[in-house]
């Protein structure tokens, strides 16, 4: 098959081709930029004293929310300050939600790379690198994330310096007697994962630890009127496949700990049991 060479355009400078041509492209496929299945939310948002930001997208399960700024040519220092400002203004009017500040550039270099990876961490930030492409039918746009926001660690990194509780403390401050009595059985099933598997009691949560270590591929939270399991899994297709096919009542997935969120009662437990041990396997497996 014949090579054919791409041509790689300067969007901006390039006669027609403007910003608010791209933020309009943007806006009506943002499949494109490679942040997750968002909707638009608004474009262009008025911020007074601040300006306006480019584009704001929502998660299309309503969670997570992106602050998107646009800059053609390679990023600078004022771009990246206003990227956060907005980002802040937004999270501070809307905490219900998960903010994400977005950067899109044709170039972003490695000094600027440097600078944005040092608020990583602490700024969820996303850099995305844009090449324009032009075709005999047109411009095609490619879009190559270089910068992701950083996933928090396993709650097992801090677990042995937690406040430790006992069993008597779930049953009867956070949860009672037949709601701590779930875990047990989520403990059976994890006990058929593997053997070694043990109930962890800390002020937050209950884990698990295998010979004497930390090892939360799941975690329990009873309640007063129930129990929620959360399954440390990387959000896809197929697991959201299982779950929505097994009826489960998931309540969201957590992005900020990579966690999926299930409320469990002794039915669901017992009509469900071969789900969850299959996504309990499975996250004991990616734990690994």
């Amino acid at each position: 098959m014949k090579h054919v060479k791409l041509k790689t355009i300067s969007l901006k400078n390039h006669p027609t081709l403007t910003e608010r041509w791209l933020q309009e492209v943007i806006a009506q496929d943002p499949s494109m930029l490679g942040i997750g299945d968002v909707i638009l939310k608004d474009k262009e948002r008025m911020h007074p004293g601040a300006g306006r930001l480019d584009l704001l997208f929502q998660d299309a399960d309503g969670h997570g929310r992106y602050e998107v700024e646009i800059q053609l040519g390679a990023t600078d220092e004022s771009h990246l300050i206003r990227t956060i400002e907005y980002w802040d203004i937004e999270r501070r009017k809307y905490p219900q939600y998960d903010h994400t500040a977005v950067i899109v550039a044709e170039n972003i270099t490695s000094r600027f790379l440097n600078v944005i990876s040092l608020f990583n961490g602490y700024i969820p930030l996303m850099a995305v690198q844009v090449t324009a492409i032009e075709t005999g039918d047109g411009v095609g746009l490619q879009f190559t994330k270089v910068l992701d926001t950083v996933k928090l660690g396993y709650l097992d990194d801090d677990e042995e310096v937690a406040e430790q509780t006992d069993r008597n403390y779930w049953e009867t401050v956070r949860g009672t007697k037949k709601t701590v009595a779930l875990v047990d059985k989520i403990e059976e099933i994890a006990q058929e994962i593997d053997p070694k598997a043990e109930l962890s009691y800390n002020k937050h949560y209950i884990g698990f630890w295998v010979e004497g270590r930390p090892y939360n591929f799941a975690i329990m939270r009873p309640q007063k009127n129930g129990m929620r399991l959360e399954i440390s899994l990387p959000k896809d297709d197929e697991t959201d496949e299982t779950i929505a096919t097994a009826d489960l009542d998931i309540l969201d997935y957590d992005k900020r700990w990579g966690k999926y969120r299930i409320k469990l009662t002794g039915e669901t437990i017992q009509a469900k049991r071969s789900v969850l041990a299959e996504l309990l396997r499975k996250a004991y497996n990616a734990r690994r």
